[in-house]
């Protein structure tokens, strides 16, 4: 066979594969186009990138997918090969997001004066698209899970519905005050890197995940003495987030958290935001500047940094920190702390 037939027939192939990819890709990610698959039939093909294609086809094929129904309801659920019913519905971001959603859809119909009364949306489907486990043997479990929804109303029309599935964090703006002089406040931070912002020196709040067990109190708690040294009874630690916005969420009508939606248009992360004043000499304040914290077997490498209370709103770019600051602000122009 000449190098021109030889090249068609790759081509040609290539075109069946990518056309079999799109229909499967479609079939998992609504709304979606694989216009990385069509640019790679418009340049020279390693055999490489012929097997990564075909792996993509097969992992994306329906056929190496299982689904079931949800208890009580008629939503289908697609899982990835990797991912059994039970992880998943064990998995407590899950659950708690579509306890959440599902009231939400409820409320259309029974609040006369919801927008989108007569025209109600449902939740038709949810397929994952990707799961990253943390751990390995008896300690793997569920680190993230991205996701997309199938969410429509009877005219047909959809709400989008890409989800990063990853539960709720806490953080705690830990104030210390001189001993020498109460009048002068500063705010702990830290500098550690953060890979998905693309810095190796953030500079942020104290902050942590929640697990499945324990208290958001009890998870904070946990994350200063792990990245500040500092052992604070959960009784000691003020809510900022529940003081601020107790008389908000008891008004309204769906059940989210207590807290912070850093970015509620891509994720169902939550922020419980936390406050302490702790007491110091001044030189254990010098001591602490540029200290090394975190822990290392988990590859944390965490430098803390001191910045005065006053100064803390223009000393970093982190949405937890100034979050935190403004509700501190707030809560003590009301007499609140």
């Amino acid at each position: 066979m000449s190098k021109t037939k030889r090249f068609n027939f790759t081509v040609l192939s290539l075109t069946l594969i990518t056309g079999i990819f799109s229909y499967f890709y479609s079939y998992c990610v609504p709304d979606s186009t694989p216009y990385s698959m069509i640019r790679l039939i418009q340049t020279n093909l390693s055999s490489s990138s012929i097997s990564r294609l075909t792996s993509l086809t097969n992992y994306f094929n329906p056929r190496n997918m299982s689904s079931f129904t949800l208890p009580s309801s008629t939503i289908q659920v697609n899982l990835t090969p990797d991912l059994t019913r039970e992880q998943l519905l064990k998995f407590r971001p899950f659950s708690s997001w579509l306890s959440k959603l599902q009231h939400s859809l409820s409320l259309q119909s029974s609040s006369p004066n919801h927008p989108f009364r007569g025209e109600e949306y449902s939740l038709k489907s949810i397929t994952i698209q990707s799961v990253d486990f943390f751990g390995s043997g008896d300690r793997k479990r569920i680190g993230f899970i991205k996701l997309s929804t199938s969410v429509k109303n009877p005219k047909g029309e959809s709400i989008p519905g890409s989800v990063f599935l990853r539960g709720g964090s806490v953080t705690i703006l830990l104030i210390l005050e001189l001993e020498e002089a109460k009048d002068e406040r500063w705010a702990v931070l830290t500098v550690q890197p953060r890979i998905p912002a693309g810095s190796l020196e953030m500079v942020e709040l104290p902050a942590g995940m929640i697990d499945d067990a324990g208290t958001f109190a009890g998870a904070a708690a946990e994350e200063i003495e792990e990245e500040c040294g500092i052992k604070i009874p959960e009784d000691k630690l003020i809510d900022l987030t529940s003081l601020a916005l107790k008389g908000f969420t008891s008004a309204e009508r769906e059940r989210l958290e207590e807290a912070v939606y850093p970015s509620p248009g891509g994720s169902d992360e939550f922020i419980k935001i936390f406050a302490h004043v702790y007491k110091i000499p001044q030189d254990t304040l010098k001591d602490w500047q540029g200290r090394l914290t975190g822990l290392r077997d988990h590859g944390e490498k965490i430098t803390l940094k001191l910045v005065k209370l006053e100064d803390l709103w223009k000393e970093t770019r982190d949405a937890k920190a100034l979050s935190a600051i403004a509700l501190w602000d707030g809560l003590k122009r009301e007499g609140r702390v």
